[in-house]
């Protein structure tokens, strides 16, 4: 095909692999980390966490994701709150940022060729790599999407009674939102609860941004490709033009 021009296109291989295990690293220590947190406020509430003081309330911190409870004199958190664990969470997640956002930006420059940090590419091969960047990241914010906020779909304003037959005692929906998917029930009882702990509704938010940055390259590079599509069309002059060049140096 010699109509096909080579551009350039940094080197993100490294970047890639560094958020692929910056990312299975998260998973394990969320895993040991929400194990931790199983219950941990009910022992709270009765009274088998000592803390200092009186307990004054419980609290569900976003990230790393931890159950906090509140002492007069001071707070006592579940695993991934303090230590190891949660040095090991946030090292974590600076490396995932970090390495996916820089590749992500990456594919939307065009570098010149000549560098070692740049590779030779094609229009296509760039379009074929940013759609599928653009195709797991979002599909990684639409599950968790719909994993978080499935009931809001059932009806906004009773997603607090969907999915269990309430009677008489069904909770009350007083506020709702599509981003993030939230919803505030208040029971039977006046206590009001979170449809989703906050740490959900802050990753959800989180995984729009990469999926954001891959729908830029993407459509840039479907741009650039239509663009060059077009200029290198036979009868145009711009084919016409870049095929006399080729023979130019062809000789």
């Amino acid at each position: 095909m010699p109509n096909v021009r080579t551009h350039g296109s940094y080197r993100t291989g490294g970047l890639w692999a560094g958020a692929g295990i910056s990312f299975g690293a998260l998973v394990v220590c969320c895993g040991v980390d929400l194990l931790g947190m199983l219950e941990f406020d009910e022992r709270c509430n009765h009274g088998l966490i000592r803390g200092p003081g009186r307990l004054l309330r419980v609290r569900e911190q976003a990230f790393p994701p931890a159950t906090v409870c509140e002492f007069e004199r001071g707070d006592v958190s579940s695993a991934g709150g303090t230590g190891v664990l949660g040095a090991l969470l946030w090292l974590g997640m600076v490396a995932l940022v970090v390495c996916l956002v820089v590749a992500l930006v990456a594919e939307w420059f065009e570098p010149r060729l000549g560098s070692d940090l740049v590779v030779p590419t094609t229009r296509g091969r760039k379009l074929r790599r940013t759609g599928t960047a653009f195709f797991v990241t979002g599909s990684v914010f639409l599950m968790f999407y719909a994993l978080a906020g499935w009931r809001l779909f059932t009806g906004p304003a009773s997603v607090c009674s969907a999915g269990a037959d309430w009677g008489a005692n069904a909770p009350r929906t007083l506020a709702y939102s599509f981003f993030p998917p939230q919803a505030t029930c208040q029971y039977t009882s006046g206590l009001t609860r979170r449809m989703n702990p906050e740490w959900v509704a802050s990753l959800l938010m989180a995984s729009a941004v990469p999926a954001l940055l891959a729908g830029v390259g993407c459509v840039l590079a479907w741009l650039r490709l239509r663009a060059e599509r077009r200029e290198t069309r036979p009868g145009t002059a711009a084919a016409d033009s870049a095929l006399a060049d080729q023979g130019r140096s062809a000789r």
